[in-house]
């Protein structure tokens, strides 16, 4: 295959940060153009970015935007992200159609973990992964085979409740990804803190995932280390609780007809509506949280004795 020019631009405090060889945390830009109204989603990414920043690493929320994989975008890239009515949802398979025809796309997890890895980034924090879905074990999200391939850390608050959590983590393992639960021995339900799904490995320290990681990838395993973060406790939800309300979303999902790609986005904006807002804010507050433990693996994973090329 003859060699081509990576199609990427970078902000100019992205580009400083790789210059210098400042820690960059990548931020999915799916969950400004898809996941929430505005402008909502435009608080949430200011937040998410200013957490970064606060822990002494550098966002780079990615994005496509003028047929480019934006690394890093500026306060009017935000704005426009967050606006913009006819943004695609770009995983792994749809970045030629996006980028040929120069449409604005929000990147999923598959998609922000292979524009990440070109851009040399080992970090990236996000909310909840895609899975396997319920009473489908044929709907496998592209998520669990992007992290099966793409060496960086993820961190998040396990699979979105609304998938079969535990065949999730059983693909998990046959993409050989490490699955590493901070401060918990337990799979985290994303608005719940608990899955009764125990994991095979835990780590209280940021430090120590860091070194976790860069054995990982020494090992020659080009894997992803995903990293379980719980969502803070002041803002989950119990897990019969919400499971009651997934219950109902999904079965007016049924109901309505709906399915593919749209399922997600409709069960979500459901269960907020049944939760009488509960389920976002826990959303919300779980995003942030991952934002600034991303920072601090991405300040320890910089630290000279953990540097490694992949």
């Amino acid at each position: 295959m003859a060699a081509f020019k990576l199609p990427l631009s970078y902000s100019p405090t992205v580009a400083r940060a790789r210059t210098t060889g400042s820690p960059l945390v990548a931020l999915e830009s799916t969950v400004i153009t898809h996941g929430l109204p505005y402008p909502e989603n435009l608080n949430l990414a200011r937040d998410m970015e200013a957490n970064v920043k606060a822990e002494g690493a550098i966002p780079a929320t990615i994005a496509i935007l003028n047929g480019k994989i934006q690394v890093g975008l500026t306060g009017s890239q935000l704005e426009t992200i967050a606006t913009v009515k006819d943004a695609i949802k770009v995983s792994r398979r749809d970045f030629g159609l996006v980028l040929a025809r120069g449409v604005p796309g929000g990147t999923t997890v598959a998609g922000t973990l292979h524009a990440a890895h070109l851009a040399g980034i080992q970090v990236f924090a996000t909310g909840g992964i895609g899975g396997v879905h319920r009473n489908a074990p044929f709907d496998v999200s592209a998520d669990l085979v992007e992290l099966g391939r793409t060496p960086l850390v993820v961190v998040c608050a396990g699979a979105k409740s609304i998938l079969d959590l535990s065949a999730t983590l059983e693909v998990l393992e046959t993409q050989g990804v490490m699955v590493i639960g901070y401060q918990t021995d337990e799979f985290p339900a994303f608005f719940s803190r608990s899955s009764g799904l125990r994991l095979n490995a835990r780590s209280d320290s940021p430090q120590e995932i860091a070194a976790i990681a860069k054995a990982h990838w020494q090992a020659g395993v080009n894997s992803a280390v995903l990293v379980a973060n719980p969502p803070p406790a002041e803002s989950a939800l119990p897990y019969d609780e919400i499971e009651a309300v997934i219950l109902t979303a999904l079965k007016d999902a049924e109901t309505q007809g709906i399915h593919g790609s749209a399922t997600t986005p409709f069960l979500l904006s459901r269960m907020n509506q049944l939760s009488g807002g509960k389920s976002m804010q826990a959303n919300l507050a779980l995003l942030r949280s991952n934002a600034r433990l991303a920072a601090q693996i991405a300040v320890a994973l910089a630290s000279p004795e953990n540097q490694v090329t992949i």
